[in-house]
């Protein structure tokens, strides 16, 4: 398809009439995806062209702007597709995800290997421009370096052909873990196997199973390797068939979610590419770009961490297997952890999960502490459908009533779902365009029985509050430029904001305001609260350890150059194996949090090499929070809040990527960040 033209009847064929211009969900159905795209990727490199050949002389509104401005149907169409495929797919659109990746690749080097439009970004080197321009030229202008514009035409030809077969094999790991988490399901026949479990949880996965057609009770898979009822099963061989499944995912037992070729190719494609671009590894290529600089800095931190999350988690074993009297297994330490938790600390996720139902959760947690800071009030607005069942939409309005943007809350796991948690954007906040933010949080939680309450785990709380501080991000981005906005900022640094959020769910009066029992109403007892509050540091050592592990994997990965990626899928674990062993993490009780095998961050793109982030990122949160705690103004109960959260929004929250990221983090502390914070936060200091 080479023209623009899109038919009058498709619903992305012109703004949504809808508040915020959120999508129309209701009117889409899959066969408007696919024109729309292609409409849209034509009509942009027609806008695109005009740029390039536009005869009169560069500047602000007829380059930078205009492409800022191009590609308004990719905008409508873009979000919605991508929301579609991570959040309800099917295989059509698996096939349409599938079909349009290269062109989307192909689509993207047109703009970024384009020397006519390159040369006229250049020339507006040098010119007065204000300091969010100048940013967003000096962006664009790195950006096209880094894309390739300056190879020579066979490069950019070999070049081209790498970006799209990567784009495609990316598409195709994606699809392929999420597979081998449907077909690594558990089926448990006998209900008496589940002992340990609530009723409400029973009922989800009985729910599970008989939304795929299956009888009994149906264990479905979460992206990481660790398993949330692995702490709860009590049945031992159950919880070892259970993680076996986890971690055999996509090593072959099913075919068709075998992820071993595909990722040997993504790697040595993308170390091809490093090594076509000027750079040592793909490592190097994605580092430079983030706030750490070089993969030495990666490397210098991620070995500062490992020996003692190491041996925090080897004395953590030896207590529990203390406390067990025996040996302790992989599929133990969950299960055995939660029970030296509830004997230390007096705490059960199955006493604690009767007082943090996901409703109260949100109104009374999540919500209220955005208000505490941020003065912003959320009104649930049940007309504006969203994308899937039980998919909700709220309106986000500041302290005075004006609007700000439309959040919307997608909290449930459903078949064709990728796992884990994230947050994305529908629409992007952007003055030049006079857009306000949509965005979207997703989580994974069980499906409770029809009229039972949706009761979480602990680590569940932590994920909502944490998500939330992504879509504070992209709520209160206050910049001109949409390519800016919100939480478009170096990988790095973007789990900065959500990390610093998840502080609250701590706190102890929010806490006591959401922590409630779902059928009483009674607070969760004061024993339990500090006991919540106590165990904060219990289990560090296992969780920093499984985290190091799969960000040590993504680094070894992404340091070799073509010619040291296995070329047999059968050595992808034999490689991992010694990477780790390498870096002194290779701990056979505590599996990477992510195997390379499912490591959907990093070889389905969006974290290759950058899964170190999370813990970079810590570095400041944890800085941040003790800002919080000891230096920021504070309400006249002598608790941070709305001078406190306006300073933080102000200062960070509202920048998008207007300026240098770490920028703004020195202007709030006033100096550079102190790791110290974190060693703390994670028991790595001695004493």
């Amino acid at each position: 398809m080479t023209d623009t033209t899109l038919a009058a009847d498709n619903p992305f064929a012109r703004p949504s009439h809808l508040p915020y211009e959120l999508p129309d969900f209701s009117a889409v159905r899959h066969e408007h995806l696919r024109p729309a795209t292609l409409a849209g990727l034509a009509e942009q490199r027609a806008e695109w062209e005009a740029i390039a050949t536009d005869p009169a002389e560069p500047d602000v509104a007829n380059t930078l702007e205009a492409l800022e401005r191009s590609g308004s149907l990719l905008r409508r169409v873009g979000p919605v597709l991508s929301t579609l495929v991570s959040s309800c797919a099917d295989d059509e659109l698996r096939e349409l995800e599938a079909e349009l990746a290269p062109l989307q690749s192909a689509h993207w080097d047109a703009l970024y290997l384009d020397r006519r439009i390159f040369d006229r970004l250049e020339a507006l080197a040098g010119q007065d421009l204000d300091p969010e321009t100048a940013w967003l030229l000096r962006t664009y202008r790195k950006d096209f370096v880094r894309a390739g514009v300056q190879l020579d035409d066979e490069s950019q030809a070999r070049l081209r052909e790498l970006n799209s077969r990567l784009t495609t094999l990316e598409t195709e790991f994606s699809q392929r873990v999420v597979k081998a988490m449907d077909a690594g399901a558990v089926h448990v026949t006998d209900a008496t196997r589940l002992a340990g479990l609530d009723e409400g949880t029973v009922a989800g996965l009985a729910q599970a199973a008989a939304d795929r057609g299956r009888d009994g009770h149906l264990i479905t898979l979460q992206l990481p390797t660790q398993q949330a009822l692995l702490a709860q099963l009590e049945d031992r061989t159950l919880r070892e068939e259970l993680l076996t499944a986890s971690v055999q995912r996509g090593t072959g037992g099913d075919e068709a979610s075998d992820t071993r070729a595909t990722l040997l190719e993504i790697a040595r494609l993308r170390a091809e590419r490093a090594r076509l671009l000027g750079y040592e590894h793909h490592a190097a290529y994605v580092a430079e770009d983030g706030t750490a600089g070089t993969t030495a800095a990666v490397n210098e931190m991620l070995g500062r961490l490992a020996p003692p999350a190491v041996a925090n988690a080897a004395a953590e074993a030896e207590d529990l297997a203390e406390a067990h009297g025996a040996p302790v297994e992989p599929w133990d330490w969950s299960f055995l952890a939660e029970k030296v938790r509830q004997e230390r600390f007096s705490l059960d996720d199955s006493v604690l999960r009767p007082y943090l139902e996901l409703e109260r959760v949100l109104r009374d947690g999540v919500f209220h502490a955005a208000h505490r800071l941020f003065g912003i009030t959320l009104t649930e607005r049940p007309e504006l459908a969203g994308y899937a069942d039980g998919v909700r939409v709220w309106e986000v309005s500041e302290e005075d009533g004006s609007p700000l943007g439309l959040f919307v809350g997608d909290y449930y796991a459903r078949e064709g779902k990728r796992g884990g948690a994230w947050m994305h954007n529908l629409v992007d906040q952007s003055h030049l365009l006079g857009q306000r933010p949509v965005v979207v949080n997703n989580l994974n939680i069980t499906r409770p029985a029809p009229g039972e309450p949706t009761l979480l785990t602990w680590d569940e709380v932590i994920t909502a509050f944490h998500e939330f501080g992504h879509a504070l991000h992209g709520l209160f981005s206050n910049v001109h430029h949409p390519s800016l906005s919100g939480a478009n900022v170096p990988r790095d640094f973007v789990e900065y904001p959500s990390q610093v959020n998840e502080m609250w769910a701590r706190d102890p009066e929010v806490l006591a305001r959401y922590a409630r029992h779902h059928q009483t109403g009674e607070p969760m007892p004061t024993e339990l609260l500090d006991a919540l509050l106590a165990s904060a540091q219990y289990g560090e050592g296992f969780a920093t350890t499984e985290y190091l592990g799969a960000a040590l994997l993504d680094q070894a990965w992404h340091q070799v150059t073509p010619e040291e990626v296995p070329t047999d899928r059968e050595e992808v674990e034999a490689f991992s194996a010694r990477a780790l062993e390498r870096a002194g993490a290779s701990v056979r009780l505590v599996p990477p949090r992510y195997r390379s095998t499912y490591f959907n961050h990093t070889f389905g793109g969006g974290y290759d090499a950058g899964y170190y982030s999370y813990i970079w990122s810590e570095v400041l949160d944890a800085d941040t929070v003790r800002w919080f705690e000891t230096d920021a103004p504070t309400d006249d109960d002598g608790r941070p809040g709305r001078a406190a959260g306006q300073r933080f929004r102000e200062v960070l929250l509202s920048r998008g990527h207007s300026a240098d990221p770490l920028s703004f983090y020195r202007e709030l502390r006033g100096r550079d960040s102190d790791i110290q914070p974190l060693l703390e936060r994670r028991g790595l200091t001695a004493g």
